[in-house]
């Protein structure tokens, strides 16, 4: 008997909070904070959004990428930014231990009770890009990331991506950018948890020009983003 898809939306960069022990390594650097470097400008809505639709558990962040990134492993040479890079190794473990570890930890429970439950689950990692890095104009409105590897995944991203573009011409929709899908993730690291018929990892990436400049775009691109998923996890509930 086909196991029913419940979907699950994360949303690692949605703050850009410092604690108050590390408030004084970001003194004079408080414009850092507020630009994409400090958090995901724009998304937070888009994830509420999406778990509202759904039904669906929603686990954001509240702590800036800043101080330790959350959608990075332990392993990452960009867990910690320059900012808390220096910091003595016991005082990155303690960040680890409050902030990471949990996160981390949360997530992965919350995937494990979907599975136990005999529920295919879709993760939905919510991110959003600045639609200019290192001089390099990122030309995507949308992105779409996922594990090659990994068939459905691919073939839900290409889904999804052919749905947007029937309900909003134009709309500048791209697989796999403007990052890798299988690059170091959160998503990542539960695929070699979880098998590929039981979890789906599939990061969505929306250029922050449009949230932040584009208004009436962003609020069409988000009743789209519902509609189009809505329409596929049907047709998907459906063909099994």
């Amino acid at each position: 008997m086909p196991r029913p898809l419940q979907i699950f939306v994360s949303c690692e960069h949605a703050s850009n909070r410092v604690p108050s022990p590390y408030l004084y390594l970001f003194a004079g650097h408080e414009a850092v904070l507020e630009s994409h470097r400090g958090y995901d400008l724009g998304i937070l809505p888009l994830a509420e959004a999406l778990a509202a639709e759904f039904g669906s558990p929603l686990i954001s962040g509240d702590i800036t990428r800043l101080v330790i990134d959350l959608n990075r492993s332990c392993k990452s040479r960009s867990l910690f930014s320059e900012f808390t890079r220096g910091l003595p190794a016991c005082e990155r473990e303690e960040i680890l231990r409050r902030y990471h570890h949990p996160y981390w930890s949360a997530v992965e429970d919350i995937v494990a009770g979907m599975i136990a439950t005999n529920k295919r689950v879709l993760h939905l990692s919510v991110h959003s890009f600045t639609p200019c890095l290192h001089g390099e104009i990122r030309n995507a409105d949308v992105g779409l990331l996922y594990d090659p590897a990994r068939p459905d995944e691919k073939s839900w991203c290409l889904q999804w991506q052919q749905a947007l573009t029937i309900r909003q011409p134009g709309l500048r929709i791209r697989r796999n950018y403007p990052y890798r899908g299988n690059a170091d993730a959160l998503v990542t690291a539960l695929r070699k948890r979880f098998a590929a018929d039981s979890y789906l990892g599939i990061e969505l990436e929306i250029n922050q020009q449009v949230p932040l400049e584009k208004q009436l775009l962003w609020i069409t691109l988000q009743q789209q983003l519902l509609a189009s998923l809505r329409a596929i996890q049907q047709f998907s509930g459906q063909m099994q």
